[in-house]
């Protein structure tokens, strides 16, 4: 399987291809070609076919193609390759960059540079080469914060909780916020969801705990 590494430091690529070379793991053994900016990247898509890309959000640009980033990079492949698996490590924790990067971009598997680790990396690329969507720990908190502010928004979402916390029942709701009770009842299991809670009580406990009663 012909896998391109980009990094712009050459000491990560040579741990990520350490880490990725573990004997019997993968069914097929991986064969590395290696770039370290986005000009050099960007020759190796050109002249070779890759099933599995691992880039850098933050490379030296290659302003000749209008490629400024890793993000600019994973476009570029999504064209070229459109069956590549494309993954996207960045050092950025900041939510509107994170959020951005999976908006817009639609990565195979967006990791946080701090979650990797040589035993949990090639864990990660398994499950995306079986088409598992992956987002690394940091990733899916982010991810979960954004969609419960979202969420709560929704004068609708924070009527349910609202009354709910006062006693109704779901099938007092239907009135009050002029919806049916499957909605209503698909509203509280997405905020169930982005809490991470199992129950109508635990629910109220936490939107109250964070503010959002």
């Amino acid at each position: 399987m012909n896998v391109l590494i980009v990094d712009d430091h050459p000491m990560t690529v040579a741990g990520y291809t350490d880490s990725l070379s573990q004997k019997d793991f993968f069914e097929k053994p991986f064969v590395f070609t290696k770039a370290y900016d986005c000009e050099t990247a960007f020759a190796a898509i050109e002249k070779c076919s890759f099933e599995l890309v691992i880039v850098d959000q933050g490379l030296p640009s290659y302003e000749q193609a209008g490629i400024f980033s890793g993000s600019d990079l994973a476009k570029f492949i999504r064209k070229k390759a459109p069956s590549c698996k494309v993954i996207l490590i960045t050092a950025h924790t900041e939510v509107i960059i994170v959020y951005d990067i999976v908006k817009k971009i639609h990565p195979d598997g967006l990791l946080i540079k701090n979650d990797i680790t040589p035993e949990n990396l090639p864990i990660a690329v398994k499950e995306i080469l079986d088409g598992t969507n992956f987002k690394s720990p940091t990733v899916k908190r982010i991810i979960q914060e954004v969609w419960k502010k979202d969420l709560m928004f929704d004068d609708i979402n924070r009527q349910i909780l609202l009354y709910l916390s006062k006693g109704y029942k779901i099938k007092d709701l239907e009135k009050i916020v002029s919806l049916s009770i499957s909605p209503i009842q698909r509203r509280i299991a997405q905020m169930k969801e982005a809490f991470d809670v199992k129950e109508d009580g635990s629910l109220l406990k936490e939107a109250f705990k964070q503010g959002f009663l």
